[in-house]
């Protein structure tokens, strides 16, 4: 029995939408970066880009345990001397939720050529309503 491997002209995409309010930010990064790689289908190839679209809804409603809210913290670089700024996970919320998710979900893609387009494949709106219903995204509970 031979190893199946895709081929780039047989990728079927598919859209999915999750609400971030409905679990914990690592545990939602978990499951965007998998549906993001395609490693929930049967076609999956680890060197073929076959992975789905995802949709993150209510964005400014993110689920974090413990103290992360004042003790995570995020990091600039002007590149400067001395252009190190930090900022806390509930300023980051307040100001661009969006930068949250992206930033836990792109820590879980592999680090190749590939994850850029599957990164750009990721949509995020801080409310409930999201601009894709005409691609009739299947919910992910």
């Amino acid at each position: 029995m031979k190893t199946y491997s895709q081929k780039s002209a047989e990728i079927k995409r598919e859209w999915w939408v999750i609400d971030a309010a409905s679990m914990p930010l690592g545990k939602l990064a978990v499951v965007i970066a998998d549906k993001l790689m395609g490693k929930s289908k049967v076609t999956y190839t680890p060197h073929i880009d076959n992975g789905d679209y995802v949709v993150v809804v209510n964005a400014k409603n993110i689920v974090v345990t413990g103290n992360k809210l004042t003790d995570k913290k995020y990091y600039r670089h002007s590149g400067f001397p001395g252009g190190l700024t930090e900022f806390k996970l509930e300023e980051v919320i307040e100001k661009n939720p969006a930068v949250v998710i992206t930033e836990a979900v792109k820590g879980m893609l592999p680090k190749n050529k590939l994850s850029a387009d599957r990164l750009a494949r990721l949509r995020i709106f801080d409310g409930a309503e999201h601009a894709h219903t005409a691609q009739n995204p299947k919910e992910i509970k």
